[in-house]
Protein backbone atom coordinates (compact mmCIF):
# COMPACT_ATOMS: atom_id res chain seq x y z
CA UNK A 1 0.00 0.00 0.00
CA UNK A 2 0.77 3.46 -0.89
CA UNK A 3 3.26 5.10 2.09
CA UNK A 4 1.07 8.50 1.39
CA UNK A 5 -2.67 6.57 1.10
CA UNK A 6 -3.87 8.24 4.38
CA UNK A 7 -2.95 11.77 3.59
CA UNK A 8 -6.04 14.20 3.38
CA UNK A 9 -6.74 17.28 0.89
CA UNK A 10 -9.06 19.58 0.81
CA UNK A 11 -11.03 17.43 -1.61
CA UNK A 12 -14.20 16.09 -0.15
CA UNK A 13 -16.93 14.08 -1.95
CA UNK A 14 -19.88 15.25 -3.54
CA UNK A 15 -22.57 13.50 -1.55
CA UNK A 16 -23.13 10.37 -2.84
CA UNK A 17 -19.84 9.12 -2.22
CA UNK A 18 -17.95 9.41 -5.09
CA UNK A 19 -14.81 11.74 -4.51
CA UNK A 20 -14.45 15.23 -5.60
CA UNK A 21 -11.27 16.26 -6.78
CA UNK A 22 -9.68 18.86 -8.67
CA UNK A 23 -7.62 18.45 -12.02
CA UNK A 24 -3.75 19.04 -11.06
CA UNK A 25 -4.16 18.11 -7.77
CA UNK A 26 -2.75 14.93 -5.98
CA UNK A 27 -3.87 11.65 -5.61
CA UNK A 28 -1.43 10.95 -2.90
CA UNK A 29 2.17 12.35 -3.31
CA UNK A 30 2.81 9.92 -6.01
CA UNK A 31 -0.16 10.40 -8.25
CA UNK A 32 -0.92 13.54 -10.38
CA UNK A 33 -4.73 14.38 -11.58
CA UNK A 34 -4.68 15.33 -15.40
CA UNK A 35 -8.15 14.20 -16.58
CA UNK A 36 -11.45 12.34 -15.82
CA UNK A 37 -11.44 8.95 -18.46
CA UNK A 38 -15.06 7.82 -17.09
CA UNK A 39 -17.24 7.35 -14.79
CA UNK A 40 -19.87 4.75 -13.48
CA UNK A 41 -21.69 3.16 -10.30
CA UNK A 42 -18.91 2.16 -8.95
CA UNK A 43 -16.73 5.45 -8.72
CA UNK A 44 -14.49 7.47 -11.41
CA UNK A 45 -11.60 6.52 -13.15
CA UNK A 46 -9.24 9.32 -13.34
CA UNK A 47 -5.84 9.54 -15.55
CA UNK A 48 -3.09 10.32 -13.42
CA UNK A 49 0.74 11.00 -13.89
CA UNK A 50 2.80 7.84 -11.61
CA UNK A 51 6.06 10.23 -10.43
CA UNK A 52 7.52 7.33 -9.15
CA UNK A 53 7.35 5.05 -12.71
CA UNK A 54 7.33 8.54 -15.15
CA UNK A 55 4.12 6.81 -16.91
CA UNK A 56 0.82 7.45 -17.45
CA UNK A 57 -1.95 5.10 -15.36
CA UNK A 58 -5.71 4.94 -14.95
CA UNK A 59 -6.95 4.64 -11.42
CA UNK A 60 -9.96 3.64 -10.70
CA UNK A 61 -11.17 5.40 -7.38
CA UNK A 62 -14.22 3.64 -5.80
CA UNK A 63 -17.33 5.53 -4.10
CA UNK A 64 -17.09 5.26 -0.06
CA UNK A 65 -19.91 3.23 -0.19
CA UNK A 66 -19.39 0.19 2.07
CA UNK A 67 -21.10 -2.31 -0.88
CA UNK A 68 -18.60 -0.64 -3.77
CA UNK A 69 -15.22 -0.95 -1.22
CA UNK A 70 -16.30 -4.64 -0.88
CA UNK A 71 -17.04 -5.14 -4.46
CA UNK A 72 -13.32 -3.25 -4.98
CA UNK A 73 -11.81 -5.53 -2.49
CA UNK A 74 -12.90 -8.93 -4.37
CA UNK A 75 -11.63 -7.14 -7.81
CA UNK A 76 -8.50 -6.16 -6.19
CA UNK A 77 -7.66 -9.90 -5.05
CA UNK A 78 -9.14 -11.14 -8.64
CA UNK A 79 -6.69 -9.01 -10.60
CA UNK A 80 -3.71 -9.90 -8.17
CA UNK A 81 -5.12 -13.48 -8.67
CA UNK A 82 -4.77 -13.25 -12.56
CA UNK A 83 -1.37 -11.81 -12.33
CA UNK A 84 -0.12 -14.39 -10.45
CA UNK A 85 -0.30 -17.38 -13.74
CA UNK A 86 2.19 -17.50 -16.22
CA UNK A 87 -0.20 -16.11 -18.85
CA UNK A 88 -1.52 -13.29 -16.79
CA UNK A 89 -0.92 -10.92 -19.88
CA UNK A 90 -3.54 -12.70 -21.70
CA UNK A 91 -5.64 -9.67 -22.70
CA UNK A 92 -6.36 -8.98 -19.46
CA UNK A 93 -6.02 -5.79 -17.53
CA UNK A 94 -3.23 -5.60 -15.54
CA UNK A 95 -2.91 -3.97 -11.78
CA UNK A 96 -0.24 -1.83 -10.44
CA UNK A 97 -0.87 -1.23 -7.38
CA UNK A 98 -3.83 -0.14 -4.97
CA UNK A 99 -3.79 1.80 -2.04
CA UNK A 100 -6.91 3.85 0.03
CA UNK A 101 -7.25 7.62 0.10
CA UNK A 102 -9.70 9.77 1.96
CA UNK A 103 -11.59 6.79 2.29
CA UNK A 104 -11.88 5.67 -1.30
CA UNK A 105 -10.37 2.56 -2.29
CA UNK A 106 -7.94 3.37 -4.80
CA UNK A 107 -7.00 0.63 -7.93
CA UNK A 108 -3.87 1.58 -10.35
CA UNK A 109 -4.55 0.66 -13.35
CA UNK A 110 -2.11 0.40 -16.80
CA UNK A 111 -3.48 3.41 -18.96
CA UNK A 112 -5.50 2.00 -21.80
CA UNK A 113 -7.53 3.35 -24.96
CA UNK A 114 -11.08 3.97 -25.48
CA UNK A 115 -13.61 1.14 -25.04
CA UNK A 116 -15.27 -0.45 -28.37
CA UNK A 117 -18.48 0.84 -27.45
CA UNK A 118 -17.15 4.32 -26.62
CA UNK A 119 -15.05 4.14 -30.46
CA UNK A 120 -17.96 2.84 -32.07
CA UNK A 121 -20.07 5.49 -30.71
CA UNK A 122 -18.11 8.12 -31.64
CA UNK A 123 -17.50 6.73 -35.10
CA UNK A 124 -21.87 7.09 -35.70
CA UNK A 125 -22.49 3.63 -34.40
CA UNK A 126 -19.99 2.10 -37.69
CA UNK A 127 -19.66 -1.64 -38.19
CA UNK A 128 -15.88 -2.70 -37.51
CA UNK A 129 -14.85 -4.27 -40.57
CA UNK A 130 -15.29 -7.68 -40.33
CA UNK A 131 -11.04 -8.63 -40.09
CA UNK A 132 -11.19 -6.39 -37.18
CA UNK A 133 -13.91 -8.65 -35.23
CA UNK A 134 -11.89 -11.48 -36.23
CA UNK A 135 -8.95 -10.33 -34.62
CA UNK A 136 -11.20 -9.01 -31.55
CA UNK A 137 -13.22 -12.07 -30.92
CA UNK A 138 -10.00 -13.96 -31.38
CA UNK A 139 -8.60 -12.17 -28.31
CA UNK A 140 -11.54 -12.27 -26.59
CA UNK A 141 -11.91 -15.76 -26.82
CA UNK A 142 -8.55 -16.03 -25.33
CA UNK A 143 -8.98 -13.82 -22.56
CA UNK A 144 -12.26 -15.67 -21.72
CA UNK A 145 -10.42 -19.11 -22.23
CA UNK A 146 -7.61 -17.76 -19.51
CA UNK A 147 -9.78 -17.07 -17.20
CA UNK A 148 -12.28 -20.06 -17.89
CA UNK A 149 -9.06 -22.07 -17.06
CA UNK A 150 -8.70 -20.48 -13.92
CA UNK A 151 -12.18 -21.70 -12.53
CA UNK A 152 -13.62 -17.76 -12.88
CA UNK A 153 -16.85 -16.37 -14.87
CA UNK A 154 -16.37 -12.84 -15.71
CA UNK A 155 -20.20 -12.70 -16.08
CA UNK A 156 -20.11 -8.89 -17.01
CA UNK A 157 -18.75 -9.20 -20.86
CA UNK A 158 -20.07 -5.99 -22.81
CA UNK A 159 -18.35 -4.09 -25.73
CA UNK A 160 -17.74 -1.27 -22.58
CA UNK A 161 -15.63 -3.65 -20.85
CA UNK A 162 -13.26 -4.44 -23.84
CA UNK A 163 -10.52 -1.72 -23.89
CA UNK A 164 -8.29 -1.05 -27.08
CA UNK A 165 -4.72 -1.31 -25.63
CA UNK A 166 -3.91 2.33 -28.17
CA UNK A 167 -5.82 5.24 -28.52
CA UNK A 168 -4.76 6.11 -31.99
CA UNK A 169 -6.89 5.91 -35.21
CA UNK A 170 -7.17 6.41 -38.73
CA UNK A 171 -9.45 7.26 -41.17
CA UNK A 172 -10.78 4.88 -43.81
CA UNK A 173 -12.26 6.24 -46.84
CA UNK A 174 -14.15 4.59 -49.65
CA UNK A 175 -16.81 5.68 -52.70
CA UNK A 176 -19.58 5.95 -50.82
CA UNK A 177 -18.59 7.05 -47.19
CA UNK A 178 -15.55 7.01 -44.57
CA UNK A 179 -15.42 6.34 -41.26
CA UNK A 180 -12.43 5.85 -38.45
CA UNK A 181 -11.16 2.60 -37.25
CA UNK A 182 -8.24 1.38 -34.47
CA UNK A 183 -4.61 1.98 -35.57
CA UNK A 184 -3.69 -1.25 -33.59
CA UNK A 185 -6.47 -3.81 -33.02
CA UNK A 186 -4.93 -4.87 -29.64
CA UNK A 187 -7.44 -5.61 -26.76
CA UNK A 188 -7.73 -5.85 -23.05
CA UNK A 189 -10.73 -6.87 -20.92
CA UNK A 190 -11.50 -5.28 -17.97
CA UNK A 191 -13.70 -4.75 -15.02
CA UNK A 192 -13.54 -7.95 -13.12
CA UNK A 193 -15.13 -6.65 -9.71
CA UNK A 194 -18.54 -8.90 -10.55
CA UNK A 195 -16.36 -11.96 -11.69
CA UNK A 196 -16.51 -15.48 -9.18
CA UNK A 197 -15.06 -18.57 -9.19
CA UNK A 198 -17.26 -21.25 -10.24
CA UNK A 199 -17.37 -22.98 -6.43
CA UNK A 200 -18.67 -19.88 -5.31
CA UNK A 201 -22.79 -18.80 -4.43
CA UNK A 202 -24.00 -17.72 -7.87
CA UNK A 203 -26.41 -14.88 -7.86
CA UNK A 204 -29.86 -15.33 -9.51
CA UNK A 205 -29.32 -12.34 -11.92
CA UNK A 206 -25.79 -11.34 -13.71
CA UNK A 207 -24.85 -9.55 -17.03
CA UNK A 208 -25.85 -6.62 -18.25
CA UNK A 209 -29.32 -6.79 -19.87
CA UNK A 210 -28.05 -6.95 -23.56
CA UNK A 211 -25.64 -9.37 -23.05
CA UNK A 212 -27.80 -11.75 -20.44
CA UNK A 213 -28.04 -15.53 -21.31
CA UNK A 214 -31.17 -16.90 -21.59
CA UNK A 215 -30.40 -19.82 -19.00
CA UNK A 216 -30.09 -16.60 -16.84
CA UNK A 217 -33.15 -15.15 -16.91
CA UNK A 218 -35.59 -18.17 -16.84
CA UNK A 219 -33.56 -18.86 -13.70
CA UNK A 220 -32.06 -22.79 -14.60
CA UNK A 221 -28.53 -21.83 -13.10
CA UNK A 222 -25.82 -20.45 -14.70
CA UNK A 223 -22.25 -21.25 -15.20
CA UNK A 224 -18.94 -20.34 -17.72
CA UNK A 225 -21.89 -20.83 -20.66
CA UNK A 226 -23.02 -17.62 -19.65
CA UNK A 227 -19.77 -15.78 -20.53
CA UNK A 228 -19.86 -17.60 -24.39
CA UNK A 229 -23.48 -16.24 -24.57
CA UNK A 230 -21.79 -12.40 -24.04
CA UNK A 231 -19.23 -13.24 -26.19
CA UNK A 232 -21.81 -13.93 -29.23
CA UNK A 233 -23.67 -10.81 -28.23
CA UNK A 234 -20.83 -8.57 -28.23
CA UNK A 235 -19.45 -10.06 -32.08
CA UNK A 236 -22.65 -9.64 -33.60
CA UNK A 237 -23.31 -5.87 -32.02
CA UNK A 238 -19.30 -5.28 -33.29
CA UNK A 239 -19.88 -6.27 -37.06
CA UNK A 240 -23.52 -4.67 -37.55
CA UNK A 241 -23.00 -1.55 -35.10
CA UNK A 242 -26.58 -2.68 -33.17
CA UNK A 243 -27.25 -4.63 -30.09
CA UNK A 244 -28.83 -8.09 -30.88
CA UNK A 245 -31.24 -7.91 -27.82
CA UNK A 246 -31.82 -4.11 -27.25
CA UNK A 247 -35.19 -4.83 -24.82
CA UNK A 248 -35.09 -3.93 -21.01
CA UNK A 249 -38.35 -6.76 -20.27
CA UNK A 250 -37.71 -10.37 -19.42
CA UNK A 251 -40.96 -11.75 -21.57
CA UNK A 252 -39.77 -9.36 -24.73
CA UNK A 253 -36.15 -10.67 -24.25
CA UNK A 254 -37.34 -14.22 -24.64
CA UNK A 255 -39.65 -13.56 -27.65
CA UNK A 256 -36.38 -11.78 -29.38
CA UNK A 257 -33.96 -15.29 -28.45
CA UNK A 258 -37.07 -17.51 -29.64
CA UNK A 259 -37.50 -14.66 -33.33
CA UNK A 260 -33.84 -14.68 -33.97
CA UNK A 261 -32.34 -17.79 -32.88
CA UNK A 262 -35.93 -20.46 -32.71
CA UNK A 263 -37.59 -21.82 -30.18
CA UNK A 264 -36.34 -22.27 -26.68
CA UNK A 265 -35.55 -26.51 -26.37
CA UNK A 266 -39.02 -28.22 -24.90
CA UNK A 267 -36.47 -29.17 -21.13
CA UNK A 268 -35.93 -25.75 -21.38
CA UNK A 269 -39.49 -24.45 -21.24
CA UNK A 270 -40.59 -27.14 -19.24
CA UNK A 271 -38.21 -26.16 -16.24
CA UNK A 272 -38.89 -22.23 -17.08
CA UNK A 273 -42.74 -22.69 -16.73
CA UNK A 274 -42.44 -24.92 -13.65
CA UNK A 275 -39.96 -21.84 -11.48
CA UNK A 276 -39.58 -18.25 -11.01
CA UNK A 277 -40.19 -17.63 -14.56
CA UNK A 278 -43.87 -19.63 -14.98
CA UNK A 279 -44.96 -16.39 -15.87
CA UNK A 280 -43.40 -15.74 -18.95
CA UNK A 281 -45.28 -19.37 -19.87
CA UNK A 282 -48.36 -21.51 -21.37
CA UNK A 283 -49.05 -25.06 -21.67
CA UNK A 284 -45.16 -24.52 -21.18
CA UNK A 285 -44.70 -22.50 -24.29
CA UNK A 286 -43.74 -18.32 -23.88
CA UNK A 287 -46.67 -16.86 -23.40
CA UNK A 288 -46.00 -13.70 -25.94
CA UNK A 289 -47.75 -12.33 -27.89
CA UNK A 290 -50.15 -12.51 -25.35
CA UNK A 291 -48.63 -11.25 -22.23
CA UNK A 292 -46.80 -8.16 -24.41
CA UNK A 293 -46.16 -5.07 -22.11
CA UNK A 294 -47.25 -3.29 -25.20
CA UNK A 295 -48.06 -2.90 -29.06
CA UNK A 296 -44.68 -1.00 -29.36
CA UNK A 297 -43.43 -4.43 -27.99
CA UNK A 298 -44.91 -6.79 -30.23
CA UNK A 299 -43.42 -4.61 -33.13
CA UNK A 300 -39.85 -4.42 -31.95
CA UNK A 301 -40.15 -8.21 -31.76
CA UNK A 302 -41.54 -8.48 -35.57
CA UNK A 303 -38.89 -6.36 -36.88
CA UNK A 304 -35.82 -8.93 -35.92
CA UNK A 305 -35.39 -11.81 -37.92
CA UNK A 306 -33.33 -14.67 -38.28
CA UNK A 307 -29.83 -14.41 -37.32
CA UNK A 308 -28.06 -14.80 -40.47
CA UNK A 309 -30.82 -11.89 -41.93
CA UNK A 310 -29.83 -9.51 -39.59
CA UNK A 311 -25.82 -10.57 -40.27
CA UNK A 312 -26.12 -10.72 -43.96
CA UNK A 313 -27.63 -6.81 -44.02
CA UNK A 314 -24.00 -6.21 -42.89
CA UNK A 315 -21.58 -8.84 -43.56
CA UNK A 316 -22.59 -10.63 -46.92
CA UNK A 317 -20.77 -13.97 -47.81
CA UNK A 318 -19.25 -15.01 -44.22
CA UNK A 319 -21.00 -18.04 -43.34
CA UNK A 320 -18.16 -19.57 -41.27
CA UNK A 321 -19.28 -15.96 -38.92
CA UNK A 322 -22.80 -16.67 -39.08
CA UNK A 323 -21.70 -20.50 -37.89
CA UNK A 324 -20.09 -19.38 -34.79
CA UNK A 325 -23.04 -16.97 -33.63
CA UNK A 326 -25.41 -19.51 -33.97
CA UNK A 327 -22.80 -21.89 -31.70
CA UNK A 328 -21.97 -19.11 -28.89
CA UNK A 329 -25.56 -18.15 -29.33
CA UNK A 330 -26.64 -21.76 -28.96
CA UNK A 331 -30.10 -21.27 -26.22
CA UNK A 332 -29.49 -24.30 -24.75
CA UNK A 333 -26.25 -23.74 -22.40
CA UNK A 334 -25.17 -27.60 -22.22
CA UNK A 335 -24.69 -27.16 -26.06
CA UNK A 336 -23.29 -24.39 -26.44
CA UNK A 337 -19.41 -23.80 -27.44
CA UNK A 338 -16.70 -23.37 -24.78
CA UNK A 339 -14.23 -20.82 -25.30
CA UNK A 340 -11.48 -23.28 -26.51
CA UNK A 341 -13.28 -24.46 -28.96
CA UNK A 342 -14.62 -21.37 -30.62
CA UNK A 343 -10.80 -20.60 -31.11
CA UNK A 344 -10.72 -23.88 -32.82
CA UNK A 345 -13.68 -22.50 -35.26
CA UNK A 346 -13.20 -22.22 -39.31
CA UNK A 347 -13.54 -18.28 -38.93
CA UNK A 348 -10.99 -17.49 -36.95
CA UNK A 349 -8.52 -20.05 -39.57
Amino acid sequence: MDSQSRKRTRSGEDGKGHYDFNLGENLTRRYKILDKMGEGTFGQVLECWDRERQDYVAVKVVRSIPKYRDAAMMEINILEFLGKHEDSDMHCVQIRSWFEYNNHVCIVFEKLGPSLYDFQRKNNRCPYHIDLVKEFGRQLLESVAYVHDLKLVHTDLKPENILLVSSEYVRISSRYNGRWEPKESKIKLIDFGSSIFEDEHHSSIVSTREYRAPEVILGLGWSYPCDIWSVGCILFELCTGKSLFNTHDNLEHLAMMERVLGPLPTHMAERGSQGGAKKYFKRERLNWPERAVSRESIRTVKKLDYLEVLVDEHVRHHRTFVNLLYKLLNIDQSERITARQALEHPFFH
